[in-house]
């Protein structure tokens, strides 16, 4: 197949599977007689795992090392599990930190509750006051 096809079965786009072959996560194809990148049902199937874990938010670390783990079949599934459930401690730590903002634009919005002069405005005023604090350590992936 050529990569036009391969990116409309997989639905990814052709930038992005160059990238993914770049970036170590496809395997190169083989090259037909004239140069041209001669893909297979496993570059599809490879693309569609990566699609879902780009889905489900993983890096492309977490999916690098998801799909070398996934090329030792015969391998036990701890550390799949261990990466899934660090994968879950980060998207808990994004939940708090959104919930934080949530509630810190609740307080702000509640400082200005009928239309009136820009001047005046308790939103503007609230932003302008707001002691920011330094924002915390991450510790997801995101960093």
């Amino acid at each position: 197949m050529k990569i036009g096809e391969v990116g409309q079965i997989a639905q990814c786009s052709v930038e992005t599977i160059r990238y993914y072959e770049k970036e170590g996560l496809l395997p190169e194809p083989e090259r037909t007689a004239g140069n041209f990148r001669s893909y297979g049902p496993q570059h599809v199937e490879r693309l569609r795992f990566i699609r879902n874990c780009r889905a489900l938010d993983m890096t492309h670390g977490e999916i690098r090392t998801l799909l070398g783990l996934m090329d030792k079949p015969d391998d036990g599934c701890g550390a799949i599990n261990h990466l899934v459930d660090e994968h879950i401690g980060h998207v808990d730590a994004r939940i708090a930190e959104l919930q934080q903002l949530r509630q810190q634009l609740t307080v702000l919005r509640r400082q200005c509750r009928a239309e009136q002069a820009t001047g005046d405005c308790g939103i503007l005023q609230g932003l302008a006051a707001m002691e920011t604090e330094p924002r915390p350590e991450r510790h997801t992936h995101l960093g």
